[in-house]
């Protein structure tokens, strides 16, 4: 990426809160992480949500396949409910870090997206460490490591300018109501005085308050700024919007912002804050060159790669983007249309995994399934680690639907298969 603020806004550290007790329904860390043979058995025996593991050979590559989680969303830190474009449930990265770390060791995941791992990882005292290109990620990660009060929140809405729009923009009126769009305009700007985008340390009510209004955007329901549109990882284009408006009959109603992002913190702060963790390290930039992470202080990677060029991040944010002030322009967020291509960036990312990684720390690289089966990412990405100083331990299939196992490769009677997260597990040398 080009040097420019939102290449600035690489947060250093945040601080713990020592105030914070570690959450009451938190299960009591293990004193050891596992090893890597310990943990294989550990996936091999696994059948806590009702049936056993399969370990098959594909293709030369040893898979164990169950259902090694819920998919249900609900059952997660109220913290982790922001939307973002094919991110992963955090019972994933729970799964891979109350196995294989310890309370303090380094969990980083370099494509953070929302932030999923990191706030994980501070819900169970760890050193949450995260990186992604995109600036929107940091903007969405960093609040909820350490979250203000709600009544801090309150008192920031009081200080808004809301009548001072310098400028509004009149086409978004496909979207608001002509007193809402005002309204958030003025917001914007506020935002954009109070936390410039260079700010890596902006004040954690503003931060958060920016953070809620990004999500709250548009959507789907009475709890988004917005009329009924796609849903909040997904803004519609504006001629698009128009088409949906006519097709359902609909005019933008007035929202009340305020009251909107009120409810919405009350929601992500329900099951409280992060107990007390080391302090977090979130960089912008490439996933090859984390400069913020230093050599071997990583215990476990948790992440999940864009897939080759199914999902259009800066396509889907470009009203986020607006909002939070952010240059699309200078955020380069690649695509890669060929598999080929896609393995050589993993092979890259990996590179430099290796360098930040410890003797013995591991990998959990969720690939997830796409086209139906037809194209199986984890076989690039063991192709991608071979020759760098990795063993390569498998990969985990979590069915939610678990039947036969043939339909993890969408071969079962001419069927589209189920939906499946597909992790390539490594041990650093």
């Amino acid at each position: 990426m080009p040097k420019s603020a939102t290449s600035a806004i690489a947060d250093r550290a945040l601080p713990p809160n020592p105030t914070l007790a570690p959450l009451a329904a938190q299960a009591r860390p293990r004193q050891a992480a596992m090893s890597s043979s310990e943990f294989l058995e550990n996936v091999r025996r696994f059948d806590k949500l009702g049936t056993a593991t399969q370990k098959v050979t594909r293709d030369g590559l040893p898979y164990f396949i169950n259902a090694f989680w819920t998919s249900r969303q609900r059952q997660a830190h109220s913290l982790h409910e922001i939307s973002y474009r094919a991110c992963f449930k955090p019972q994933l990265p729970e799964f891979f870090i109350d196995r294989l770390t310890v309370p303090g060791g380094g969990v980083l995941d370099p494509f953070m997206g929302r932030g999923t791992t990191p706030v994980q990882a501070a819900l169970m005292g760890r050193h949450p460490i995260g990186n992604d290109i995109n600036p929107l990620a940091l903007l969405l990660t960093r609040p909820r490591l350490s979250p203000p009060p709600l009544s801090a929140v309150m008192r920031r809405l009081d200080d808004v300018t809301w009548d001072q729009a310098e400028e509004i923009r009149q086409d978004l009126l496909a979207f608001y109501h002509p007193s809402t769009l005002r309204r958030l305009c003025a917001l914007r700007e506020w935002l954009l005085r109070e936390a410039p985008l260079a700010n890596a340390a902006p004040d954690p009510a503003t931060d958060w308050l920016r953070m809620v209004a990004i999500n709250r955007l548009t959507g789907h329901s009475p709890g988004f700024f917005s009329v009924y549109t796609l849903p909040p990882n997904q803004a519609a284009s504006i001629a698009n919007q128009i088409k949906i408006n006519r097709k359902r009959h609909q005019v933008p109603p007035l929202r009340d912002i305020s009251a909107i992002v009120l409810k919405k913190t009350r929601q992500l702060l329900d099951d409280g804050p992060p107990g007390a963790h080391p302090r977090a390290s979130l960089g912008v930039g490439s996933s090859t060159n984390l400069a913020h992470v230093p050599t071997a202080s990583v215990s476990l990677v948790v992440t999940s790669p864009p897939f080759l060029d199914i999902v259009q991040y800066a396509q889907d944010n470009w009203l986020r983007f607006w909002f939070a002030g952010i240059d699309a322009t200078t955020v380069e967020i690649a695509t890669h249309r060929t598999e080929a291509a896609w393995e050589a960036m993993i092979r890259s990312t990996l590179s430099e995994l290796a360098r930040v990684l410890r003797p013995n720390g591991h990998v959990a690289f969720e690939v997830g399934e796409i086209r139906h089966g037809k194209v199986l990412l984890e076989q690039a990405t063991w192709r991608a680690a071979e020759g760098l100083p990795f063993a390569r331990l498998g990969v985990m299939v979590n069915q939610q639907e678990f039947t036969k196992t043939a339909r993890c490769w969408g071969v079962d009677n001419n069927t589209k298969g189920t939906n499946t997260n597909r992790i390539v597990i490594l041990r650093r040398l």
